[in-house]
């Protein structure tokens, strides 16, 4: 969840004060992230092949998820763009996991409903609403990451799957570079963020995350991902000097009373 949240404020970073533009972000977040992969699958398992992992599917949502969740940062904080996103994480995941056969119990949905309370009331209309271009962004990136997720607990091997994963989605990248490239706006600063990304908190923090589904029911995933707004907007507040709007506090501690709620009960069982 730390390399969840480190996304946002870095993505945030890069994008506020212009170090980069969103699709060479996307682009070099999804290319280093598979070079580092793939450099890591190499020295660990050279005797494998990646074609039985992954898949075009995630491969797609991947890169949905991330060209969706750039653009919205432009304009989103990163606690509220972070709160948005796995808010509609969660609501894919569990839709899903009901749709094939979850059965959560009383507990677990008073914990979701608080949590996804909390979030719808941060988007709604008014003083402090995010602006709603970046939120229906975001609310798109969950969509696609939440469908990422749920396809992932049926993965045997993280490493080769995300590796595999983002390996096929450069070829969408490559038609983004082919439409966006003379529109680019990069700097070192920017591109530096963008690795950072990449390799760092998104290709070994998708490897972990893939690795933990297997513990996990499609409720218990959804609400732990939600802990990652509350990461995001003290990340903000610290490193980019983002003022939490009283809406955001108050969603965030719907949200996290939720996910103690649904997991403490979940646990007592």
């Amino acid at each position: 969840m730390l390399a969840f949240a480190g996304n946002s404020i870095i993505c945030r970073l890069a994008l506020r004060d212009g170090a980069i533009d969103p699709s060479s972000f996307t682009s070099i977040r999804l290319i280093s992230g598979a070079i580092a992969l793939l450099v890591i699958f190499g020295l660990k398992r050279r005797d494998q092949s990646l074609r039985s992992h992954g898949g075009w599917i995630s491969a797609l949502m991947l890169f949905a998820y991330a060209i969706c969740f750039s653009y919205a940062y432009i304009s989103l904080s990163a606690g509220a763009g972070a709160l948005i996103l796995f808010g509609f994480v969660q609501a894919t995941m569990i839709t899903i996991g009901v749709w094939t056969g979850d059965r959560p119990s009383v507990i677990e949905w008073l914990g979701w409903s608080f949590a996804f309370g909390g979030m719808v009331w941060l988007i709604l209309p008014g003083v402090e609403a995010p602006p709603p271009a970046g939120a229906m962004l975001m609310a798109l990136a969950g969509i696609a990451w939440g469908v990422y997720s749920i396809r992932g607990r049926t993965e045997s091997d993280a490493l080769a799957s995300t590796a595999s994963n983002f390996t096929l989605s450069l070829v969408v990248v490559l038609i983004l570079i082919a439409f966006t490239l003379s529109d680019a706006e990069l700097s070192a600063r920017g591109i530096a963020l963008a690795i950072v990304s990449g390799a760092l908190t998104s290709g070994l923090g998708y490897v972990i995350w893939y690795a933990a589904l297997d513990y996990l029911s499609s409720m218990q995933a959804a609400l732990v991902q939600l802990s990652v707004p509350a990461i995001a907007t003290a990340g903000g507040v610290v490193l980019l000097a983002e003022p939490p709007s009283f809406r955001l506090l108050v969603s965030s501690a719907l949200v996290l009373g939720g996910i103690s709620l649904a997991l403490v009960r979940k646990t007592a069982k």
